[in-house]
């Protein structure tokens, strides 16, 4: 039975795909797939989804590896083997403020998609906030009022400058992650090797 692997949909599926083909494997049929989130290849089976997803599947064993972004690990601490780093999907978390203004000295209120990390990163700086969990654009919490300052991810920072946000401090730089059911790494260990070799040939090369 060909191993599954659950791939992030969006910025890190094309950027997998790109490394996925710079080592060898033929990416035809999952550049050509349209609009299917399940697509069998000679090597393997994929299926398509939400980081998040990805992770959930991977840790019930529907999926034996997957391609995800570090950030989702560390916010999910999802059960599975984080086995090594991938040579794409660089990322920094981040703590942004509106432009020209300071954080209050009252107790703050920290907008973010990542109220786990947001908590642990204050909480080690010796500071209590209020975090509010937004899932969509988090940019828009400070200028509308919502929070003084937001906890993201940031790539290159063109979204913050353009909504009028500097990033105050770095939190953490992250990037995509090869990560495994566990058991499967016992249970389909001779069909799995290969590609996990190749992963960490292809991403020392990289």
């Amino acid at each position: 039975m060909k191993p599954t692997i659950a791939l992030t949909k969006g910025r890190l599926e094309k950027q997998f795909l790109e490394f996925f083909q710079s080592i060898g494997y033929n990416i035809e049929p999952l550049v050509k797939k349209g609009r299917k989130l399940r697509v069998d290849t000679d090597q393997c089976q994929f299926v398509f989804a939400k980081g998040v997803d990805v992770t959930t599947y991977v840790e019930h064993g529907i999926a034996d590896l997957g391609i995800v972004g570090e950030d989702v690990l560390t916010e999910f601490q999802p059960d599975v083997y984080n086995l090594f780093p991938l040579p794409f999907g660089k990322c920094r978390m981040a703590l942004a403020i509106e432009e020209g203004k300071q954080l209050p000295n009252r107790k703050r209120k920290i907008a973010s998609k990542y109220p786990t990390i947001t908590k642990e990163y204050f909480k080690q700086k010796g500071e209590s906030v209020d975090i509010v969990k937004l899932e969509g654009s988090v940019e828009l919490a400070p200028i509308l009022g919502l929070a003084d300052g937001i906890v993201d991810i940031v790539e290159t920072g063109t979204t913050l400058k353009e909504n009028g946000l500097i990033v105050k401090e770095e939190i953490q730089s992250y990037s995509a992650r090869c990560i495994a059911n566990r058991s499967s790494l016992k249970i389909k260990r001779d069909a799995l090797n290969p590609i996990i070799q190749s992963f960490q040939k292809g991403a020392v090369l990289k």
